[in-house]
């Protein structure tokens, strides 16, 4: 897997890719070139059948990233506002539809775009010097980047409206009470966990996460009864999959024989 960008590297270790957000001179800000090279290395980690996962990490130990570049956000008018929006929303919906999971290992700060380009990933991971929030507002504007959507969905209607209209921040330890990230490890912990948690994800069959997470992203867009008839479709197709027939056998025999034993 090639890295030829300049925003961010793009390494493979294992089955892993990693997307390292490469500008720790401005805390891993995120501006157009970013958004672009993470939307063509999506493309990339997509077609490639042996990666299982990808982690999405910030280089050096200050910022995940501390949100967009606020040179171009200078720049921006009504016009090109609602393309850089546009441009953002795409990329982090590309991430949330890929379909290998993904995984963000938060160090640091986590604001603004960056808390949202965290909110498209599947699994969120945290050190314990990270510092989550949306300090949009105190700039006078809003999350555009898909914000105010994702981020009522994971912590709820009450938390987002504190988070985005009052401006608050939150440490580690609260942004995983009130379920904005899954875990929280010690700084120097941090990438041990991911490759852990990687490795778990790698051991589990493609199809499979790939169609769980295909399920689970629906329910906010489709109906209960929709989303039970994507969820039966999905469970049928992996019945023609050779892996999940040879897994069942396994789990069976392996069964079989434990009660045998007693």
């Amino acid at each position: 897997m090639s890295n030829h960008y300049g925003a961010i590297k793009l390494n493979k270790k294992q089955t892993a890719a990693w997307i390292t957000l490469n500008r720790p001179n401005k805390l891993n800000a995120i501006n157009a070139v970013m958004l672009q090279e993470l939307s063509e290395a999506l493309d990339t980690i997509e077609k490639d059948a042996n990666t299982k996962c990808v982690i999405i990490v910030g280089e050096g130990e200050k910022a995940f990233s501390a949100g967009a570049d606020l040179t171009e956000l200078q720049k921006l008018t009504p016009e090109t506002a609602a393309e850089f929006s546009a441009k953002g929303q795409q990329v982090f919906s590309k991430l949330e539809a890929l379909s290998k999971p993904v995984v963000a290992a938060i160090n640091g700060y986590a604001l603004g775009g960056g808390l949202e380009l965290a909110l498209a990933c599947d699994f969120r991971l945290a050190s314990d010097n990270a510092e989550l929030g949306c300090p949009e507002m105190k700039l006078g504007f809003i999350p555009g980047w898909g914000g105010t959507q994702r981020l009522p969905r994971i912590v709820g209607v009450a938390e987002a409206k504190r988070l985005i209209m009052l401006g608050d921040r939150v440490k580690a330890d609260e942004a995983y009470k009130i379920g904005l990230v899954d875990k929280v490890v010690p700084q120097k912990e941090l990438k041990a966990e991911t490759v852990a948690v990687a490795q778990r994800l790698g051991e589990c069959p493609p199809a499979a996460l790939k169609y769980a997470k295909r399920a689970i992203n629906s329910v906010t867009a489709v109906s209960f009864e929709d989303g039970l008839k994507k969820e039966r479709d999905f469970f049928a197709m992996l019945f023609s999959s050779k892996e999940t027939r040879d897994k069942i056998e396994a789990f069976g025999s392996q069964r079989n024989k434990k009660e045998g034993d007693c």
